[in-house]
């Protein structure tokens, strides 16, 4: 069976494929979530929004330093980028690896110091902007569907960050709007966090094949 190379898909479907991976590695539960959760326990939705909104915050630089990375390597190194494509294959490759191997679960969710609403949103912020495993990932997703023939990058920086940042809203903030639930969802159900990290890691594999595929083909 013909592989089907990511180039050749609309930008419709490219960009759904990207959701897709995004809403697999954010519904993982992590420590993002766990962040979000110990906030809205401890201090109150208002608490456990601010620090979504300090996350969300970090997710946005985090797109910009993708755009960035990608805009460079195409301009000045063009022939690294395809380097770029392998090097990138293999991290989401081994981070596919790792989450289908993983036993996810959560046994229980940590209590933190009550906080002000700003206090939790500077740290979920630069606790997000400051983790170095964030960067490898955006450098190593975005160059996978970030693609001259759809058009401007920052306009497709612009839509994907979105899509980053609502879906963080739209995880961690109904998380925090309903912390005591999502507590013991998350304590209680071991089967079920377990099931989401390996379905994400099968995803991850998945587009780490087509990434590899697509780099063999243009080296």
């Amino acid at each position: 069976m013909k592989l089907r190379d990511i180039t050749d898909m609309s930008y419709s479907e490219n960009i759904w494929l990207f959701f897709v991976l995004l809403l697999g590695i954010i519904l993982v539960p992590g420590m993002d979530m766990l962040y979000v959760l110990t906030n809205a326990l401890t201090g109150g939705r208002r608490a456990g929004l601010s620090a979504t909104a300090g996350i969300m915050a970090g997710g946005a630089v985090h797109t910009l330093f993708g755009t960035i990375s990608v805009g460079v390597l195409m301009k000045l190194v063009p022939s690294l980028f395809t380097w770029i494509l392998f090097i990138g294959a293999a991290y989401m490759a081994w981070i596919g690896v790792s989450l289908v191997r993983s036993s996810i679960t959560v046994s229980a969710v940590g209590a933190t110091l009550n906080r002000s609403s700003w206090v939790a949103f500077r740290q979920g912020a630069v606790t997000c902007i400051l983790n170095p495993k964030a960067y490898l990932f955006v450098l190593s997703v975005f160059p996978q569907f970030m693609r001259p023939q759809y058009g401007s990058l920052w306009s497709q920086a612009m839509v994907m960050g979105t899509m980053i940042v609502l879906t963080q809203l739209g995880v961690y903030g109904g998380l925090a709007l309903v912390a005591s639930q999502s507590r013991d969802f998350l304590v209680t159900r071991p089967g079920a966090t377990m099931f989401v990290g390996r379905a994400a890691g099968y995803l991850f594999l998945a587009v780490a094949v087509l990434t590899a595929w697509h780099g063999w083909k243009v080296r």
